[in-house]
Order: structure tokens, then sequence, then C-alpha cells
């Protein structure tokens, strides 16, 4: 069913709040607030569980999250105010005058109790055998609360069937608390809407439109929704039973591949603060899992940039010296829940798709050809796993059109949090674990393919490659350190302008056969932008049909989830805009430690184009290896 105009549902929850004073210097800005007999300032308009943590107090929520808007359903935060009858949700009440709060009184304390009592009574399922058993928030206040039986009853039998439909996300609604962090996530922070509230009173329930499953609703897979939900009623599809079948088997040959923002998130799950990346240690890691040989993204991370800019150059070169009709901006193509998303809203902009596969499925096609021909093993032999920080990269490597090595080029997903769960199972400690470098072929990568994990990171990597093409310099006399600061942040979008001027560089060699000189680029204007999650994304494409400022840019990088691939669905739990901060850090930082920090030095992908796509990128093989097409979806359901 094609929906007409612009239209989306369900019906965004965000509600209308006071705003708070941008001068709090003026008459009303500040208020006076007691909270326990601790007086303290806020500026208007800061809710009362705002206000607590200021204080320094805690107060347990459920349906409360940094990254969402006020929902106010769960009643765990409730507290007292004096000359109210009745508690109050401390996270949907904003404070307008001066108040006297307590937090902790015998009645707030039996009615958290009483609510949490209730929820368990409509909670399936046993903690034990359990995925989020020690990380379920529900469990966490079920302890710190003391409860020790099931006051109100305890359902015994499943409501609901799982709902395993898709490759990426299965959702277990008998796990379910409607607090409606997932609504929320879907239709504010993604602006997707496959989830909403279904029906009334004991029959509300979460679902999709007509209950169908999630595979045949316009889902894009990102997975936020996992990352928010408070308990076991999201998780991703995990693959790791089949993995170590596939390990334990002699015949089988089995490789890893790991991305970038896993290794700077994984030392979560063992117990380490956000921001520690545990790259080396990793790799050591997955060897005694019994993993045969142990690749870096990364190094396809680089060679996208190779790909992918080529593919920019021809477009500009087609537009701006034949004249020729192109689709511009071009857009990136890596994040698999953008492509999904365009495909879904924006399918008459698949032009300005790159057609560059993911670094995930570059390598995959890599492996079973060039690797496989190296190695001496028959493809049919390889298992080709991706340790990604993204539920979509799943979806990703089942689509249909990603066989063109003649196998599935990646047998196999899985998530950071899939892979920590798999090392713990081997009995392993990661932070313990010796470093080791990566295997070869492929040897080490370099920064800027590093970077991608981080929002602006391609677009970063790929700008210091283009500056020194174009111009001849190093990136390094154009921005210290080789660091374009302007792409970086957690701004949702974001917009740089690179003049070139009229000195030019030479050609190089790997891009002699496209361009002769780069004369039609004098005097030119480099235009890009970065968006990261899809509401961000939306802002930009309904821009660009109105023929605004980003129709005017040259190449555009979408990222499907907030934060980049730091904020992926299939990183540890929790997320928040400071951890999501720590981790692009820890990228950063890694960064600004190597040699190699552009990925046109690669000597790893400078070989490659030497002994097997040796007619240069974007070239017949290149295409047929590294590259592929996109289906028109449209907002239609199954």
């Amino acid at each position: 069913m094609e929906s007409k105009g612009d239209f989306r549902a369900p019906v965004s929850q965000t509600p209308h709040t006071i705003e708070k004073p941008k001068d709090t210097s003026t008459i009303g800005g500040m208020i006076s607030v007691e909270i326990n007999e601790k007086k303290i300032s806020v500026p208007l308009g800061t809710t009362i569980l705002e206000a607590c943590k200021m204080a320094g107090i805690t107060i347990p929520t459920l349906c409360h999250h940094e990254d969402l808007c006020v929902a106010g359903v769960c009643r765990i935060c409730v507290v007292e105010v004096q000359g109210m009858r009745t508690l109050q949700a401390s996270c949907a009440f904003p404070i307008t005058s001066p108040i006297k709060i307590r937090t902790s009184t015998p009645m707030v304390r039996k009615a958290r109790k009483h609510v949490l009592e209730l929820l368990l009574s409509e909670h399936y399922g046993e903690c034990y055998a359990c995925f989020r058993n020690g990380k379920c928030e529900l469990q966490f206040l079920a302890k710190e609360y003391g409860i020790d039986q099931y006051t109100f009853g305890h359902v015994t039998e499943p409501q609901f069937e799982i709902d395993n439909s898709s490759y990426s996300v299965i959702r277990e609604m008998s796990k379910c608390v409607l607090c409606k962090r997932c609504v929320r996530t879907c239709i504010d922070l993604q602006e997707v809407g496959v989830l909403e509230a279904i029906d009334r009173g004991d029959k509300t329930h979460i679902g999709t439109f007509l209950e169908k499953p999630l595979a045949d609703v316009i889902c894009i897979n990102c997975g936020q929704c996992i990352n928010r939900c408070p308990t076991a009623a999201l998780r991703a599809n995990d693959p790791s039973d089949e993995i170590w079948a596939a390990i334990d088997d002699p015949k089988k040959h089995v490789v890893i591949q790991t991305a970038p923002s896993p290794r700077a998130a994984i030392g979560e799950e063992f117990g380490l603060g956000a921001g520690h990346s545990m790259t080396r240690e990793l790799n050591t890691a997955l060897r005694r899992i019994g993993f045969d040989k142990v690749f870096d993204t990364n190094f396809t991370a680089d060679l996208t940039i190779i790909e992918e800019g080529t593919e920019l150059i021809q477009r500009l070169y087609k537009a701006l010296v034949k004249k020729e009709q192109v689709a511009l901006p071009q857009f990136t193509s890596c994040s698999p829940g953008w492509v999904k998303f365009i495909e879904h809203y924006y399918p008459e902009y698949l032009d300005n798709l790159s057609s560059a596969k993911s670094p995930q499925q570059m390598f995959g096609a890599l492996i079973k050809t060039f690797y496989a021909a190296k190695a001496g093993i028959d493809p049919a032999d390889i298992v080709s796993v991706a340790v990604m920080p993204c539920s979509a990269k799943k979806f990703e490597c089942n689509r249909p059109e990603m066989n063109d090595s003649g196998y599935k080029d990646v047998d196999f997903g899985l998530t950071t949090r899939e892979l920590a769960r798999m090392i713990k199972e081997a009995g392993i400690n990661l932070p313990e674990m010796p470093k080791s470098n990566f295997d070869s072929p492929f040897g080490e990568a370099s920064g800027a393919g590093l970077i991608f994990g981080a929002t602006g990171g391609v677009m970063e990597a790929a700008i210091r490659s283009v500056v020194e093409f174009v111009l001849g310099k190093k990136a390094e006399d154009i921005f210290e350190k080789a660091n374009i600061i302007p792409l970086r942040g957690f701004d949702g979008i974001k917009y740089m302008e690179i003049p070139i001027g009229d000195m030019v560089g030479p050609v190089p060699k790997l891009l002699q056969s496209l361009v002769p000189n780069w004369d039609w680029l004098k005097g030119a204007t480099l235009k890009v932008a970065v968006a990261h999650g899809t509401a961000n994304a939306k802002k930009i494409m309904d821009d660009i049909k109105a023929g605004g400022k980003f129709s005017e840019c040259h190449f555009i990088e979408f990222m499907a989830c907030p934060g980049g691939c730091i904020g992926g669905g299939g990183q540890p739990i929790p997320t928040t805009p400071e951890i999501r901060r720590l981790r692009a850090q820890a990228i950063y930082s890694e960064d600004e430690s190597l040699e190699l920090r552009k990925s046109h030095e690669n000597p790893h992908v400078v070989k490659i184009y030497q002994e097997f796509l040796t007619e240069g990128p974007c070239s017949h093989l290149s295409h047929k290896l590294l590259h592929t097409h996109y289906v028109k979806r449209g907002r239609y359901i199954a």
C-alpha cells in the first residue's frame, strides 16, 4: 500500500513542554526548589527529574531516556510535591514556581514498589534464561526495591508469538513493559514510525501496522529501538550458534573482520568505562576463540574511499566537462539502515546513492575471491563473519544482491554485544588479553578508515584524500594535523565548503585513465554535508526536493544511527550522548596515534589494485565485486 503525500504514521510522541529561558538571569529565569530539605536553583521549565539529578539525587526510571522526549507512562519516578494530593511523575513535571519535593517518603517507596510488582505480574519469562539477564533495567529495579515474590501473580505463558521474521530485530512482546521507548525512538529519533501502541486498557500492546511481521513493514533494521528497550522485548537476531558450529567444523576456514566502532565500545561489556579501544586485545581473543584469520574492516573502508571518491570524480567530470545529466549530490552508501530508509522514503533518489558497497560487503567479496585464491582455499569452505556495531548489517549481508563473489559475500553479521557474549562463553576476559596485530594479506589500515565509525568520519576520510589528489598538497598543510574539525561533533547536520582555487596538482597515477587533468575544477567550491540519524537525513532530503541549499552539494554523508556507527543498534547498552561522545573520542585518539592516516596512502590498497583490480578503481572487475544496486521499495506494506 503506497502512502500519499508527506504522510508519516504513527503520530509523534513529542509533547508540548515549557521552553527553558535562554537567559536565566532575567526575572523568573531561575526557580528556587527544595528537594529533601536541600535547596537549589534551577532554570524555569526544568523537570523535577532533571532537578534531582542536579542535586545529586537518584530517581528510578523506566520510560525515561536521555535521547527521547518525555512520556511519563511508567510512573516509577513518582515523587511527593508539597501541596499536591497525588504523587507526581518527576520526568514529566516542569518546575514553574518554587516547590518542595520529597523523593523517598514511605508513600513514594510503596508506590514505586507496587508499580514494579504490577509490571512483573504481566512480564513473561525467567531472568536466568533471558539474554538481558544482568543488564535488564526492570530486573535491576526489582532487586533495588527488594522484590522477592510476585505479589500480584506472574504470567507463565507468553501472550504474544515471537516475531523473528527480520534478519535484524526480534520482537518478544510478552516481555514488553509498555514504556514506549521503542515507539518514541522509531518515530521521533529516526522518523520511521513502524511501531505504535495499539488497543486500550489491559489490551494495550506495542505492534506494527495490521500486526504485520517486522520483515513486512518499513523497518530499516537500524536497531535503535533495541538500544533503548529496558528489557528483552527487543533484541538482535543472533547467529552465534551457527558461527560456533562453523568454528568447530574442521572443514571450514572461518575468518572474521572487525569494524572500528565495536572495538571502541566492546570494553564496556567487560566492565570498562566508555572510550577504551580494545583493537589489539580483541585480535588475540578472536584467535583464541577459534577464528582462523582476523582482518581489519578499515582496509576496505580505505578501499571504499578510493572507489566512492573515483565515482564522485566521474560524476563531476561528466557534469562539468561533458555537460551530461548525472545524479548529484552523490550520497554515501555504507550505512545499510540509511540505504533501506532511502529505498522506502525517497526511492526517486536512488541514482544519487554511490554504487560502492559498504566496507563490510567489499571485504566479503574480496575474501571469497582474492583471499581465497591467494590462500589456495575453496571459497565454498570459507565462512566469512563480520563484527559490526549495526543490526542492519545482518540484513545487508542477506541481501540477494550481495553474492558477486559467486557465494554469499558475508555469511554472518555479529553485533558488538553478541561477540562479547561469545568471548565470555569461551572464558576469556578481554581486557586481560595480550595485544596482537591483524592478519595478512590485508595488513594494517589507515586512520581514515578508522574514523568511519563516527558521524562525519566518512566525509573526513574522503576529503583527506580529495584535497591531496586535486590540490597536490598535504592534507596537513590545509587542516591542522589533517583533522577536519568542522565535520566532527554531534550536530544533527553539518555543512562545509572547500574552495579549490586556481592552483591544482597533477592527476595521481591511479586516476589518470579517468581524467586528463584537474583544470576543470579550478575556481570551483566543493560543497559537502553530513547527517546522522534518519530524522536528520529526512531534513536534508526534503531540502533537496525543495531545491534548497543541500541540493547544491556535491557529496553528502548519511548515517542511519545517532552519532554514526559508534551509536549503532548493535553496540553495548546503555547508549547516551555522553557515551557516544567517549566512543568517538576513542576512535579519533587512535587515528591520531597512527602513522598512516589517509586511504590512498595505504600500501595494501595500492597493492590490491596492482595485483587484483589491475584496471583501477571503478573498472569492470571492481564494479562486479565492489559495487551494487538498490531496490525501489517505496512506503508499502507487504
